[in-house]
């Protein structure tokens, strides 16, 4: 189990995702699941970037989302 943090890209806006899953394909499935159960509308998705992978073990797995932090330029 991986934990996983990818950066979603809209025309409007840029947002941090945070998901665990076994494997990349179903990291992705999951980021397009919890944008649909968060945002009332699915927003037109430009882009869903992997920014950082971490395997889960025993000791756990985290990462620090500065508000202002981004792959985009």
């Amino acid at each position: 189990m991986n934990l996983y943090r990818f950066e979603v890209t809209t025309h409007t806006f840029v947002t941090p995702v945070v998901v665990a899953a076994d494997s990349d394909e179903k990291a992705f499935d999951l980021v397009e699941i919890e944008l649909e159960k968060y945002f009332l509308k699915k927003p037109e998705i430009v882009d869903i970037s992997l920014y950082e992978k971490r395997r889960l073990r025993g000791g756990g797995a985290a990462f620090v989302l500065h508000e202002k932090e981004t792959i985009i330029k």
